[in-house]
């Protein structure tokens, strides 16, 4: 298999149409790269097609919620709880949990994904982890 960091920085530099040195494993696909959900699969489509794994989009929510239950990772306003917010700092070690617990939105979490996150959901995916 292509080197997945590569695979995955070179999907994202062509699918935003960006230059090599703006893409970092920090940057947040939406928040730092401007990309919207369109272009989300657009990327996943050409990690597929470098790698051969076969990430959904709504693969993502499911690697972020890490398996835990709607009604648990978020509470009735949408709000992550703090079983979400430890399971965000998971797979998310860039987020701290405890500023997230309580205050963010369920919808909000996608803004926080780096593609450094998105790396290691495809290695784990390549893998035949989850």
């Amino acid at each position: 298999m292509a080197d997945v960091d590569a695979a995955v920085k070179e999907a994202v530099v062509e699918a935003l149409a960006l230059d090599d040195d703006e893409v970092t494993p920090d940057s947040t696909l939406m928040d730092d790269l401007g990309a919207e959900s369109i272009d989300l699969l657009d990327i996943l489509f050409r990690i597929e097609k470098s790698t051969g794994v076969k990430i959904e989009a709504s693969d993502l929510g499911d690697y972020i919620q890490g398996g835990i239950p709607d009604d648990e990772f978020s509470d009735s306003n949408e709000v992550i709880t703090a079983k979400g917010a430890e399971q965000l700092a998971k797979v998310m070690p860039q987020v701290n949990a405890s500023d997230i617990e309580g205050s963010l939105k369920a919808e909000e979490v996608i803004t926080l994904f780096t593609v450094g996150n998105l790396t290691e959901m495809v290695k784990a995916r390549a893998d035949g982890a989850g």
